[in-house]
């Protein structure tokens, strides 16, 4: 098995980020061979300060491997570093078809009214993704649902590709979906994902976050009136409970049904506080280590540069391979 996943550089990483990726990401490193990118590729598809786009890349990387992502046991790079990732998805803009681009929702939510206002990039950054995975002739990508149509874009453009031209270069990509708290949503609104670009920092828990930010943040948390139910089918019409359940089930490593196994019948007051320790002694040692790591930015930038070596060695193959798979080399 061989894993290929990205998170794009756009601030400090959050508890959604933690327990909806990053936590799978350290778990396949016993599984298979992994490639773990910083997408600054797909960050500039909007607007970027370059400062700040550089310092974001350091830190996204300094919070990977404070959480258990380790650079001896999975390749860990910028993704402008490995030049295949560009080159192959231009070659593949030229397999993909607008019809199918057409049909990203992501697109729609993103570019919003304005569509004729966004970036070509923007519009064609799910051919960029098909590239990061298909390059590396990934069998796995760690997604949440909201990802997947982009998998089943990059499956469509390998399939074709390889009919096109006679070759079987590129590995039709399987998505891997997981875990109760894939999803975790806001602390404030439990219809809404937690997000970095919620205006409202009480909404979300940072990994830097201090212990008694992250107390605050639990205990201010938008919950309701009802006890905890028996079931957990009775927590579906009440989404800030059922995001507070998932969370604990996942930091504790258990199913939401054993958590309330535990606290059913009791109101939000203990649970609360469980969760706070909980989410404390998780998250502790991770800011200890991250503060730790961004103090020494060489380091940092050691670690990529190294990852892009062994990225652009694997690459290479691939991307000479549909260099002359289109008659563009070697025939």
């Amino acid at each position: 098995m061989r894993v290929v996943s990205g998170i794009q550089p756009t601030g400090n990483l959050h508890l959604g980020n933690y327990l909806g990726a990053i936590v799978k990401w350290v778990a396949m490193q016993d599984e298979g061979e992994c490639l773990f990118f910083l997408a600054d590729l797909h960050a500039i598809t909007a607007y970027n300060d370059p400062d700040a786009l550089a310092a974001s890349v350091r830190a996204m990387a300094a919070a990977l491997i404070a959480s258990g992502v380790d650079p001896e046991r999975a390749i860990l790079f910028k993704q402008s570093m490995v030049t295949a990732h560009a080159e192959l998805a231009w070659l593949l803009n030229c397999s993909a078809r607008m019809g199918w681009l057409n049909r990203m929702t992501q697109f729609k939510e993103k570019s919003g009214k304005d569509r004729e206002g966004a970036s070509v990039g923007l519009f064609a950054y799910p051919v960029l993704q098909a590239a990061d995975v298909l390059v590396y002739r990934a069998t796995h990508v760690p997604v949440g649902d909201d990802q997947k149509q982009h998998i089943e874009l990059a499956r469509d453009i390998a399939l074709k590709f390889n009919t096109d031209f006679d070759v079987d270069l590129f590995v039709p990509p399987e998505p891997f979906i997981g875990g109760p708290a894939a999803r975790v949503m806001s602390l404030r609104d439990g219809r809404a994902k937690m997000s970095k670009s919620d205006p409202s920092d009480m909404s979300r828990i940072n990994l830097a976050d201090s212990d008694d930010v992250i107390a605050q943040k639990i205990r201010k948390a938008k919950t309701d009136a009802e006890p905890l139910p028996e079931r957990v089918e009775e927590l579906d019409a009440r989404p800030e409970a059922k995001n507070l359940v998932n969370v604990f089930a996942a930091l504790d490593r258990r199913t939401p049904a054993a958590v309330l196994a535990d606290y059913a019948g009791q109101g939000f007051g203990a649970f609360k506080l469980a969760l706070t320790e909980l989410a404390v002694a998780t998250l502790a040692p991770i800011r200890t280590e991250l503060t730790g790591l961004l103090a020494d930015s060489g380091e940092i930038d050691y670690i990529l540069a190294k990852g892009a070596e062994k990225a652009a060695e694997l690459a290479r193959p691939v991307l000479d391979g549909a260099y002359v798979a289109l008659g563009l080399k070697g025939r």
